[in-house]
Formats: C-alpha cells, sequence, structure tokens
C-alpha cells in the first residue's frame, strides 16, 4: 500500500521564497571592508536571489553547470547560496585559504563556468586567472574599488536579469552546492550535495537539542561560507527567519566581540582557533562588550578542550560541542547532555560535554576495530563510520578516495574514536595521528586538550616523531600563554594526574605559532616535517 501524501520535492527554492513572504522585514547585517554595517532585509535578499537566478539563465547556465564563488561572509554570498541552486545552477563555495595551486586545481576539476568573487579578494583571482577557464567573472563591489577591465560589476550582472522570472521545478536529487575537501592527504576531493540532502540536514540542525535556532535568535556564522557549507547555518537561518550578521572579513576577536555585542547575537559558530583569541580577549577585559545574556557558540572543526569549555562558562557563555565533516553536509554528532545528567558530578557533566557528542537523528554510527564492530563501552578504540541522508555516497569524479565507503554502505571518517554506554563519540585522533609507542597508542588528541588546560599554554599540538627504540614517541609543540614560562616538567606533572608515564612526551618545542590548514586545524604535517629528526639517536 502506498501512502497518500503529496509528491512535494525537497529542495532550496520554498525556503527562500518562504523568507521573502514571512519574515520580510528581518535584518542581514554585514561588516564592509571599512568596518561600517550594510543593512537590508530579507525582502531585499528574496528580490537580489530571484535577480540573479533570472540573470543567470539569461546568460545561458544550464542546469547543474557550477558557478564558483571568492567571498568572504557577507550579504552578497547569502544571496548566492540561493539565487544560483534556485535557478537550477550548482553552488561551489572555492576555500581562498587554499594554495593558489590547488585552488586552480578544484576549479578546474569541478568545471566551473563563472566566478563571483568580492572586490577585496581579487589578489587571489589574479594569482589563479592564467590557470583557470572562467566565461565570466563578476566583482561584488564590497570596497567600492575600481573593476579591473575584462571583469563585470556583479550589481550590474543583477540588474540585466529579466523582470517576471518564476523560479524552476527542480529535482531533489539534483545537486545544489559543492565543496571539496582540504587536500590534506593526496588531491582535494568534491562532494556534490543534493537538494534533499541539504533540507533534511537544515531541518535536523533546527532542532532544540542539536542547533536549535528560532526567529528570535541573531546569529553569526563565523565559520567561512566556505567550509562545509557554513555548516547549514545561513540555510538554517533563512528557514526560520533569524536576523543574521556577517562579519565579512573581520575575524579578529575585537571585531567579532563588538558585531556580536551591537547586533546582540544570541549564536556563533566557528573553529576552536577563534574562540581561543575571544576567550584572551574577554579574560583581559570582559566589561568591554555587553553581550547577550543567552549568548552561546557552536564549535567544531576540530577538538574543543574542556578547560575551554569550563572557562566560557565563567564568563556566562554556553559553548555547544559539534563535530561533522564535508562529506556529511557537515553535521554529524553534537554533545548536549541528556536528562538526568543535571545531578552527576560536575567534573563528569564537563566530560561528557567536551565529548563531540551523540550522532544527530538519521546519522547512523558505528565503531569498528581489527576485529569488526566495536561494543559501546567508552573504551574501545575504533574507525568512527556512519550513514545517512546527509551523508555523501561517493566523491565527484574522482577514483581517489573512493575506498572510504565499505561495501557494506558506511563511510570511514578517518577519525578513531570511542563510543560510550550513552551514545557519547569521543574522538581520540584521526588515523593517521595517532602515536604508536613501544606497540601502544597514545591519543594526541587527549593530550593536546590536556596541555591547554594549563595556565602556561596557550596553544599545543603533539606529534608522533620517529623514535629508534619505540617507534614513535610524542613531542608537544606549545605556543606559551601571554608572559608566561613552559617549563617541562611542570607540565608533565601536571599530566601526569591524568596519563600514564608513556604516554608524556619527551621534549617540548615552544613555537611563536602553530602552523594551521586553510579551515583552522593544525597542520601536523608540516611540524612532523619540522621536528622529524627530534629524537634522533635516542
Amino acid at each position: 500500500m502506498d501512502g497518500t501524501m503529496m509528491d512535494f520535492p525537497l529542495t532550496l527554492t520554498p525556503m527562500l521564497e518562504r523568507a521573502g513572504k514571512l519574515f520580510p522585514e528581518v535584518e542581514i547585517v554585514t561588516r564592509l571592508p571599512d568596518k561600517s554595517l550594510h543593512r537590508h532585509s530579507f525582502v531585499d535578499f528574496h528580490r537580489r536571489a530571484t535577480q540573479l537566478a533570472s540573470a543567470l539563465e539569461a546568460a545561458g547556465l544550464k542546469r547543474g553547470e557550477r558557478v564558483a564563488t571568492i567571498m568572504w561572509n557577507s550579504y552578497a554570498h547569502l544571496e548566492i547560496y540561493f539565487g544560483v541552486p534556485c535557478s537550477g545552477g550548482v553552488l561551489h563555495t572555492l576555500n581562498f585559504r587554499l594554495h593558489e595551486n590547488d585552488i586552480a586545481f578544484i576549479a578546474n576539476h569541478a568545471e566551473d563556468r563563472f566566478l563571483i568573487v568580492d572586490d577585496v579578494l581579487l589578489p587571489i583571482y589574479e594569482k589563479i586567472k592564467d590557470k583557470v577557464s572562467f566565461e565570466r567573472v563578476f566583482v561584488v563591489p564590497l570596497s567600492g574599488a575600481p573593476i579591473p577591465d575584462g571583469l563585470e560589476n556583479y550589481e550590474d550582472f543583477l540588474a540585466s536579469g529579466p523582470d517576471g522570472y518564476s523560479f524552476p521545478e527542480l529535482d531533489e536529487n539534483a545537486a545544489c552546492g559543492m565543496c571539496y575537501t582540504s587536500g590534506t592527504t593526496g588531491k582535494p576531493k568534491g562532494v556534490a550535495y543534493s537538494h534533499r540532502a541539504m533540507v533534511l540536514h537544515t531541518f535536523c540542525a533546527g532542532l532544540p537539542d542539536i542547533v536549535g535556532l528560532s526567529q528570535c535568535d541573531v546569529v553569526l556564522p563565523v565559520v567561512p561560507m566556505f567550509h562545509a557549507n557554513a555548516w547549514g547555518l545561513a540555510y538554517l537561518a533563512v528557514m526560520v527567519g533569524s536576523k543574521i550578521a556577517f562579519p565579512g572579513p573581520h575575524m579578529d576577536a575585537d571585531s567579532l566581540l563588538e558585531l556580536c555585542e551591537a547586533e546582540q547575537v544570541t549564536l556563533a559558530a566557528g573553529v576552536p582557533t577563534i574562540w581561543i583569541g575571544i576567550l584572551q580577549a574577554l579574560e583581559n577585559d570582559a566589561s568591554r562588550w555587553k553581550l547577550h545574556p543567552d549568548f552561546r557558540t557552536v564549535v567544531g572543526g576540530s577538538a574543543l578542550p574542556e578547560s575551554m569549555i569550563r572557562d566560557f562558562d565563567k564568563h556566562g557563555i554556553t559553548t555547544i560541542h559539534a563535530w561533522g565533516m564535508t562529506e556529511l553536509t557537515p553535521l554529524g554528532t553534537l554533545s548536549r547532555l541528556k536528562r538526568g545528567m543535571e545531578g552527576m558530578s560536575e567534573d563528569a557533566r564537563y566530560d561528557v560535554r567536551a565529548k563531540q557528542g551523540m550522532p544527530v537523528p538519521y546519522v547512523e554510527a558505528r565503531v569498528v576495530d581489527d576485529n569488526g564492530e566495536a561494543p559501546w563501552d567508552g573504551k574501545s578504540m575504533g574507525e568512527f563510520q556512519v550513514r545517512g541522508p546527509w551523508v555523501a555516497a561517493n566523491y565527484y569524479n574522482s577514483e581517489e578516495g573512493q575506498d572510504k565507503w565499505t561495501d557494506d554502505g558506511w563511510f570511514g571518517t578517518g577519525d578513531v574514536v570511542t563510543m560510550d554506554a550513552e551514545g557519547y563519540v569521543k574522538i581520540t585522533d584521526r588515523t593517521k595521528d595517532l602515536i604508536k609507542s613501544g606497540g601502544e597508542w597514545i591519543s594526541s588528541v587527549d593530550l593536546e586538550n590536556a596541555l591547554m588546560g594549563h595556565a602556561s599554554v596557550r596553544e599545543a599540538a603533539v606529534i608522533a616523531v620517529a623514535h629508534e627504540k619505540w617507534t614513535e614517541r610524542p613531542l608537544a609543540v606549545i605556543v606559551a600563554a601571554e608572559g608566561a614560562d613552559v617549563n617541562a616538567a611542570s607540565l608533565n606533572d601536571f599530566l601526569s594526574q591524568n596519563f600514564a608515564k608513556w604516554w608524556l612526551p619527551d621534549a617540548y618545542e615552544v613555537v611563536e605559532e602553530i602552523p594551521r590548514t586553510s579551515t583552522g586545524k593544525f597542520l601536523k604535517t608540516a611540524l612532523r616535517e619540522k621536528f622529524a629528526d627530534r629524537y634522533a639517536g635516542q
């Protein structure tokens, strides 16, 4: 027996239409390059996204063709997030923090037809223009700087769209967007997201026990819109009618806190490196900013140390730990306390909150070790594998990396985890970052998170370095807290409260900064290369 429901395709178009009709006066605020604030409303956003779709169709964009962006988080990027896919095209956000060769490779591999670029990011385009073949390039005049010859003004292109445009009917399984992995191992690999996956992901993210955004919120996506769909925040804010504040190019702690105060932001999202700077600013002088009393943050991209959760709590700011991947659109797990956990000890509650959390609805998960599926006992380590309606089924047009999908239909994340009896996942490491010393495994993530709880440490990255006797030993690379002296014996005494002696780093290296990937994660490959001979002869 079949159901009797309407066959209504899950596409992004109804989100856009609803926002313009039901939330016309809700604001979208963007900090421009000169630090002034650009304001317009959802009705403006709807009109301009429709104009863009009309102009793209008139320019000959065909179903499934890619439109790339090199842009900051802004009102213009938001309208492109909807205008491109609702016209039948595919939005391809380029990560402009990658090396120019990687950006060019990705654009060519995706066969991007058009490019939309912020005027303040034209120097990046200049580096790749001779390596790519965009048919047309449109420049968003964020700063008002002159547009070079041969490039087109985005505003003029918008105005060229014929009036009376109606969005086409779209297949929910058609691609709406595309992101590439950061390429830390091998070439970057593309993931094409369907309208259906994006809509279902947005509904899930909106649940009260997940991100839980409402039309009463003011959301600040600090996570770049090129990074895994800005974690779905742009689509979620539009769906529920939340006011949106975009930081533009101003990503320093003071600018972000000023924007949070000025617009009374209630939810912000970004990677831990962003929050390290914000926490330091608050600890230097929290009285400078009057933040919303319900201000909260979603933190993902890499592990959030328990010490940071505690420190933000002292400032009345709740941090929500999440985990995801480009291949998951990206949301996979999120850590909130279950009912009844309020009665746990304070230390036990912080331990739960520091985990990556439970799989979100419709993301099924398992832990697989060398012997098969591992028990949920909080001790057995194995690879974290997932499946679900917004988990990628393959990489776009690539033979490399397809072995991440198992024969029985699961995606292998490459993260080594434990899962406790309550279903909370704790990432102990990436498979490539585990340290094998004397035949036993050491988690670099656990050591890093513990070290960042020490008063003398601002940041810590722990890597495996070859050792003649033990095969590998941990080396800790430290950025000292302001005015602090790093003492190896003191740090190991601190670590020994929670770790066996053989886990403790044999050496510490103090550096001014730890190299990062384009998305803010520690670039451990660079550290391993730099310190490869640290234990030579030992």
